[in-house]
């Protein structure tokens, strides 16, 4: 090709440039034969299928696990009972299946009643494709832009404008100094954030008072917990960086 002819014509025009020659030969004789973006595009899209039915996966066993629960399984079978789905599974399987047969079918339907009733949230939750690498990749200017328009949105309401903060607005700003991502948030219980309003945690110092009792009250439990005394003590008597000298 073209580039390899103007190789070949200056190492004819400077042959002493040996190792400069064997450099310019090989990096052309090793070079990827495949175009990088391909390599990038089938990468991001293994990645993204592996996402995907991991989290199928989890969110089945977090179903599963949530079944053998007796609160869920017990409103559950109750929910099934008056909508008549247990009776209709045994008298349509009476004469043809077997009893395991009408019993995993009366499994799949109290299943199916916990993941429209319940909604698992964190890592659990029912996977999104739209959670997945590849789109996110694809959304990333759109979030981007989005993100930019509520920050500008910020800036003019509470800042310029100065006006008081809503109940998402506080709870926003009480996520942020916590740390925490989104769906962490999201798995907390209604009254914990009930609490962290009542405690108005948007503030600052009132949150810097609750993250230290938050850390006397840990501290306590510490104490009082069994193994981390077996634990201290260990670290006391056997832990690591202990000189003992044994006398012969």
């Amino acid at each position: 090709d073209e580039e390899t002819r103007k190789d070949y014509d200056y190492m004819l025009d400077h042959p002493e440039e040996y190792y400069s020659h064997y450099y310019h030969y090989y990096s052309r004789r090793l070079a990827p034969k495949v175009d990088v973006r391909i390599v990038i595009l089938v990468t991001v899209c293994a990645i993204s299928v592996f996402q995907f039915f991991s989290w199928w996966s989890s969110y089945n066993e977090a179903i599963n696990y949530l079944a053998t629960v007796p609160k869920y399984r017990i409103q559950a079978s109750e929910i099934a009972r008056q909508q008549g789905l247990l009776n209709r599974a045994k008298e349509k399987g009476k004469n043809k299946r077997s009893k395991e047969e009408i019993r995993e079918e009366e499994e799949e339907i109290i299943k199916d009643i916990i993941k429209n009733k319940i909604d698992i949230k964190g890592g659990y939750q029912k996977p999104k494709i739209y959670d997945i690498l590849l789109f996110q990749i694809l959304l990333a200017p759109f979030y981007l832009c989005k993100y930019i328009a509520w920050y500008c949105w910020w800036i003019y309401c509470f800042n310029i404008k100065g006006q008081e903060y809503g109940e998402e607005e506080k709870l926003y700003i009480i996520r942020r100094y916590m740390k925490m991502s989104q769906s962490q948030f999201d798995s907390l219980e209604d009254n914990q954030k009930e609490t962290f309003l009542e405690r108005q945690l948007w503030i600052r110092e009132n949150y810097e008072v609750y993250k230290q009792e938050q850390e006397e009250e840990l501290k306590k439990k510490m104490a009082m917990d069994p193994r981390w005394k077996r634990y201290r003590r260990w670290m006391r008597n056997e832990g690591p960086g202990r000189l003992t000298f044994i006398d012969d």
